[in-house]
């Protein structure tokens, strides 16, 4: 498979992956949505919330490597973020609305890509190699795993949506 194809795949995943999460969050008021199923596990509404604040994170390390040369990326922790915490406090439509819209504008810039810059290379001290296309496949593959822990919350506070 050429990278032309795999860039076209991440961009209908990421695509597909933001419908999905809008999907598995509707139908549900706050409360449903903000019960945790297990202790030290995240409600369904912190999954979302974690999502919509990684994809900033990731959008700036994107933007970072398509304005600078080789520029050193911060590892992110969840712990103790507080603009994390600010999205847990908002209304969930509040977030998913910015997570929707942030989505469709990083979907507009890396459409417009040209080859070489989804080689634009970035110094993380967890990965050796990490370029704009590395961190779009991380991306992609981030938010799966967490789409799939959104069903799962959604399979016990109500049947998942069509």
């Amino acid at each position: 498979m050429s990278s032309q194809d795999s860039t076209q795949r991440w961009l209908f995943r990421l695509r597909e992956q933001a419908r999905d999460i809008y999907r598995l969050a509707s139908g549900l008021n706050e409360a449903q949505l903000s019960q945790r199923l297990e202790a030290g596990q995240w409600s369904l509404k912190e999954l979302v919330c974690h999502l919509a604040r990684v994809q900033q994170i990731f959008v700036a390390r994107i933007e970072a490597m398509l304005t600078q040369d080789n520029p050193e990326i911060a590892v992110y922790e969840p712990d103790g973020d507080e603009e994390f915490e600010r999205l847990v406090q908002r209304p969930l439509v509040e977030t998913m609305t910015s997570l929707i819209t942030e989505r469709q504008r990083l979907l507009k810039r890396l459409e417009s890509l040209e080859p070489a810059d989804w080689e634009r290379p970035g110094q993380h001290p967890e990965f050796p190699f990490f370029n704009v296309r590395f961190q779009v496949e991380y991306m992609v593959h981030h938010e799966a795993h967490h789409i799939y822990q959104m069903y799962q919350r959604r399979a016990w506070l109500a049947a998942p949506p069509r």
